[in-house]
């Protein structure tokens, strides 16, 4: 009687949870409560973007690198998301060629948060606080962010499906302590564009890593591609949306302490459309198939 009633208790608990998650995550999808502008970075010398509410002081910020052949521009709704949600998000518009400097993009990604920090932005009326800072990134800008974090402390850091870089971003991750946040789609977690389950597993900090359902490691992507015409990185609608609310929702928690959204950070929090990744996880083989004897040996072993 008692066993049951505590499970009852925890399925009870389980439900909770749950209903408390999907609300959180209806929430994080849609736009913040914060106006939005854009503005350039360029007037500060650094190629980019950047998106801030409309006012607002000791903000926290994040520098966004970008994937292979995509640009600032392709992440414009990520960004504004971040915006509307009370911070400053940057992204450098560089290394943009078939052949980028992955170490020229990591110091491009410092310079910006420099200039979050080091600039009033708007009209005067907003700055950032030196301890709300985080890196992120998609594809090899998550890469970028990483070897970045290696570089500077920061109070988080973002992987979303992560790809390799060079230097690599496994090499560096023991160094860092920094807490992470790492995504993968669970249509290529396995596949050489991700190395999201090595990174993770050589994090030095607190990482979490999940896999989004269905999605593939491109779909955040917005806008046209130069490999879209080869039926590569096609958009995905429904894996941006749930990209958007994971990241906000990390980071509210991680940077800004809000334990509304404590869940986003807990490695054992159970996320719909996402599934926990346990790194360290060695897969078993399969047993190898007996071999079937050619019909040949078969009448051989027979007479014997």
């Amino acid at each position: 009687m008692r066993g049951r009633q505590r499970a009852d208790r925890e399925s009870a608990k389980f439900f909770c949870v749950s209903a408390s998650v999907k609300s959180l995550l209806s929430t994080l999808t849609a736009k913040g409560p914060h106006t939005v502008l854009r503005g350039n970075l360029g007037i500060a010398g650094q190629p980019g973007v950047v998106f801030t509410p409309e006012k607002g002081m000791n903000l926290p910020a994040v520098a966004f690198g970008h994937g292979w052949l995509t640009g600032a521009g392709n992440y414009r709704r990520l960004l504004e998301h971040l915006a509307s949600w009370g911070y400053v998000a940057a992204a450098p518009d560089t290394e943009r060629g078939p052949i980028p400097s992955h170490l020229n993009l990591a110091t491009d990604l410092l310079t910006t948060l420099d200039i979050c920090t080091g600039v009033r932005l708007g009209g005067g009326d907003i700055s950032v606080h030196p301890d709300k800072l985080a890196l992120a990134g998609h594809g090899m800008g998550a890469g970028a962010a990483t070897i970045a974090a290696s570089q500077r402390a920061v109070a988080a850091v973002a992987a979303l499906y992560p790809a390799p870089t060079a230097p690599s971003g496994e090499a560096l991750a023991p160094s860092i302590d920094t807490p992470a946040l790492i995504l993968a789609g669970a249509a290529d977690i396995d596949s050489v564009s991700s190395n999201a389950v090595p990174l993770a597993a050589a994090w030095g900090g607190r990482a979490i890593l999940r896999s989004v359902e269905k999605a593939t490691h491109n779909g955040i992507v917005e806008g046209r591609r130069a490999l879209a015409a080869l039926g590569a990185g096609r958009h995905e609608p429904k894996t941006e949306r749930l990209t958007r609310a994971l990241l906000v929702g990390y980071l509210n928690y991680t940077l800004l302490g809000d334990k509304t959204y404590k869940l986003f950070a807990d490695p054992e929090a159970i996320i719909p459309h996402t599934e926990l990744v346990d790194p360290h996880a060695v897969e078993e083989e399969p047993e190898p198939e007996p071999q079937k004897l050619p019909l040949l040996q078969l009448v051989q072993a027979l007479r014997k």
